[in-house]
């Protein structure tokens, strides 16, 4: 099984196409390519159900151990990859940001999808996808855009739907890319300060991406409730 630091580096370097195809104007052909890797896999990076199924076992059975062990692993990852992505300083910030802006896109997705198979959903439905990627707004950025009006309601709502939207679809992606653009690609301001500082921006990076990741993995948690129980 490969390590955190060799699933860091194979997404850096694999889900590199993806990360330049990443700007708002191609944001859901470029989220739904993330879609793909997260759930079905790509080279060394295994997709949500064969994770889902790798902690389940490692829990003998129990959904909700095995729900909290793919958020720490995957918190793990996040840091990992954060590290690799961010490390080379200032030469190499026009690679590292849309590389790690990828990277953490497929971690993250990849997480709430574990987590929502072992809720029982879904996760090849299209509204289930509309709703793993919502999750990565996190909780306070979710309820800002449902108050603004610019997202209509929450992603178990939209998992749940009785039909997939995809005016809705496209909204979600625009909303998701922009906020990973943000946060990865400048607005946090110690973040781009030391980037340009080798090893210390790698540091930085690691934290910011784990923390991140660690609180949409709680809040998808506490959102997508469970749907059924999950065939095994």
């Amino acid at each position: 099984m490969p390590s955190a630091q060799d699933v860091g580096r194979a997404i850096a370097r694999g889900i590199g196409p993806v990360a330049r195809s990443m700007n708002p104007g191609a944001a859901g052909g470029a989220l739904r390519r993330v879609l793909e890797v997260a759930i079905d896999g790509y080279a060394r990076v295994p997709g949500a159900r064969t994770v889902a199924a790798k902690h389940l076992q490692k829990h003998n059975g129990s959904v909700e151990d095995a729900i909290d062990s793919v958020v720490a692993h995957h918190v793990r990852l996040a840091s990992a990859q954060g590290f690799v992505t961010n490390i080379g300083g200032v030469a190499a910030l026009p690679v590292a940001i849309p590389a790690n802006l990828a990277g953490i896109a497929v971690v993250q997705v990849r997480m709430v999808a574990a987590l929502a198979h072992l809720r029982g959903y879904d996760v090849s439905d299209l509204k289930v996808r509309t709703a793993l990627v919502m999750c990565l707004l996190g909780g306070e950025e979710i309820a800002r855009h449902i108050e603004d009006g610019s997202l209509p309601t929450s992603p178990m709502v939209i998992a749940t739907a009785p039909v997939f939207d995809a005016v809705l679809d496209r909204q979600v992606a625009d909303a998701v890319l922009t906020d990973l653009m943000n946060r990865i690609g400048g607005k946090n301001l110690a973040l781009v300060v030391t980037r340009r500082v080798p090893l210390l921006g790698g540091g930085v990076g690691a934290v910011v991406d784990g923390y991140a990741t660690r609180q949409i993995g709680l809040y998808a948690k506490a959102e997508l409730l469970r749907r059924r129980a999950l065939a095994h």
